[in-house]
């Protein structure tokens, strides 16, 4: 059989469907994957400094992962009630200025789709007060004895509140850590013995020494000690970065490393620390942010 050679206006067209093809699958290569519709929304009490805010994310077709940034500090996701349903829980801190800022959103579908989208949301100003409290010289201006221990305490709740635990544990809401009124605000301005000092970052509850305290979550208590200015402290850690602080307790009833639901005794009411009278104080941080732990009842609490 007889070959026949192949032209050079054949060789030309041969060529140029290779590029042609060739470019086809290139392309293919590199086009992205189409991106899912995501739906945000949000619940709040107020956006505004020191302000708790639930975002909530919805996807045709179920979503496997949601992540992002709001306000300056990252964020992981949770999953909702429904497959296509998923929520974050983040904070704005004290620190934060008035302003538009715009949530960045990041996830996948359960089909391996990539979900993003960008959520604004304007901060609103707000007004603090202030309070005047007389307390121990020593604690306005310690001793320099004190100074090395004030130190630790610092670097201590810097470390353990930088932890961010993947499993959240608070799944059946937030409540109350006591009865009692609160008697003191978030973010009021406070000036000890007649010298200014930084902002109030949580509420302060009306009660009599030895007045029970439970968990407002279910958490890991990840510290169970005394420390200089918050007295005996419990720190609860509630998972994807939320923190409670229990201050000025007069007794401690769990140890660091066991578990605890909401409800469980924790310890009781007291005076120690920088205090002018027994009262429970309770820190709630998310992240970074150090946020009011009413507006956190305001969207993920349950009535006590």
């Amino acid at each position: 059989m007889t070959l026949t050679r192949p032209t050079h206006l054949a060789l030309s067209m041969m060529a140029a469907l290779a590029a042609i093809n060739a470019a086809g699958v290139a392309a293919r290569q590199a086009s992205p994957t189409p991106t899912s519709t995501l739906a945000v929304s949000h619940q709040a009490r107020a956006v505004a400094p020191g302000e708790a805010v639930l975002l909530t994310f919805k996807a045709p077709g179920g979503i496997a992962a949601v992540r992002g940034a709001a306000f300056g500090a990252p964020f992981v996701g949770f999953a909702g009630d429904s497959p296509d349903i998923w929520h974050a829980l983040v904070g704005i801190d004290l620190d934060t200025k008035p302003g538009r800022s715009l949530v960045q959103i990041e996830g996948r579908t359960v089909d391996g789709s990539p979900l993003r989208a960008g959520y604004p949301l304007s901060v609103v100003p707000k007004t603090f007060s202030t309070r005047r409290l007389s307390v121990a010289p020593a604690f306005v201006t310690p001793p320099v004895s004190e100074q090395a221990r004030i130190e630790r305490d610092r670097l201590l709740l810097g470390r353990v509140l930088a932890g961010v635990s993947p499993r959240r544990l608070w799944e059946d809401g937030f409540a109350r850590p006591t009865d009692g009124e609160a008697i003191s605000q978030f973010g009021v301005r406070s000036v000890f013995n007649g010298q200014p000092r930084s902002q109030h970052r949580g509420v302060d509850f009306r009660g009599a020494t030895g007045t029970p305290v439970s968990a407002p979550a279910a958490g890991l208590v990840v510290l169970a000690e005394d420390l200089y200015f918050a007295g005996t402290t419990v720190i609860l850690d509630h998972g994807l970065g939320v923190f409670s602080m229990l201050c000025h307790l007069s007794r401690v009833d769990v140890r660091q490393g066991a578990v605890v639901a909401r409800g469980d005794m924790i310890g009781a009411i007291g005076a120690t620390g920088r205090v002018t009278g027994p009262h429970l104080h309770w820190t709630l941080r998310i992240g970074p942010a150090s946020v009011d732990p009413l507006s956190v009842l305001s969207v993920v609490g349950l009535p006590r």
